[in-house]
């Protein structure tokens, strides 16, 4: 299928490794010119090389990268300084810490919303006006499947990431969605990435059980029997930045294998 945005400008952000890399893999496959944005120079500029040495990368889809925070004022103006019109965003923070919540003071509170939720606004707001002028947006955030299922040890993230959904939810209905303009989230469950591992390191740290005992655990509870990976992922987030996702806006995107038990 052709996704009909061959020559569009894409913003990926956390891009040099796991979900963020296979969503900015998946839109150069078709295309999609993607500035990568990720605070680890070195892994960056790993991922840039792979992508423009990708087989599959049309020639002329072109792949730049600025090695920044981008949950700083700063890293969001050294990004902007190297472009400003995107017709595609794809937000995306490394997940708030573990742990217990009476662990957790104010600063942590105001370190997970600061990255998980107001971030993700602050490249909306600073990206729509010009999606709505040319008449085509897409911007998809990367939450997580705790937001329809709470873990309780990602207490953190469980909020933060609430509280942009519940904006994007008023957000995505505004004057953006007559415009050609589409928020849509995209919930990752357990998928083999570098958090996954971390969250089993964890794990076993406070139980005193194995990391292969946990992760089989874990991967044996998902209906699907395994663990995503970051190109199925990429997959869909480039759907959701397709024109054929025109209609879509303000969704929940929930991609689990199948682990969530609820009906809606």
């Amino acid at each position: 299928m052709d996704l009909g945005i061959a020559g569009k400008w894409a913003l990926v952000c956390g891009a040099s490794r796991g979900l963020g890399f296979g969503c900015a893999q998946a839109l150069v496959r078709e295309g999609v010119n993607v500035l990568i944005v990720a605070r680890r120079e070195g892994a960056l500029e790993e991922a840039a090389v792979q992508l423009r040495a990708d087989p599959l990368r049309p020639a002329d889809a072109s792949v730049l990268s600025v090695c920044a925070d981008i949950t700083t004022t700063a890293g969001r103006e050294a990004v902007f300084a190297q472009r400003i019109d995107f017709d595609i965003v794809v937000t995306n923070a490394g997940g708030p810490p573990p742990g217990d919540f009476r662990a957790w003071d104010r600063d942590a509170w105001i370190s997970a919303v600061d990255a998980n939720m107001l971030t993700p606004i602050e490249l909306i707001k600073a990206t729509v006006d010009g999606m709505m002028a040319r008449g085509f947006g897409r911007i998809v955030n990367i939450t997580s499947s705790a937001v329809k299922a709470p873990i309780d040890i990602l207490g953190l993230s469980n909020g933060a990431r609430s509280g942009l959904t519940g904006f994007v939810a008023g957000a995505s209905r505004s004057a953006l969605a007559g415009k050609g303009v589409t928020i849509n989230n995209l919930l990752p469950g357990a998928f083999d990435t570098d958090r996954l591992a971390a969250i089993f390191q964890g794990a076993s740290a406070r139980t005193g059980k194995s990391v292969e005992t946990l992760s089989e655990a874990r991967r044996t509870a998902i209906p699907a029997q395994r663990f995503g990976n970051p190109a199925e992922f990429g997959a869909i987030c480039a759907f959701l930045c397709s024109q054929h996702a025109g209609y879509m806006t303000g969704q929940n995107v929930l991609a689990d294998g199948g682990a969530y038990p609820g009906t809606f």
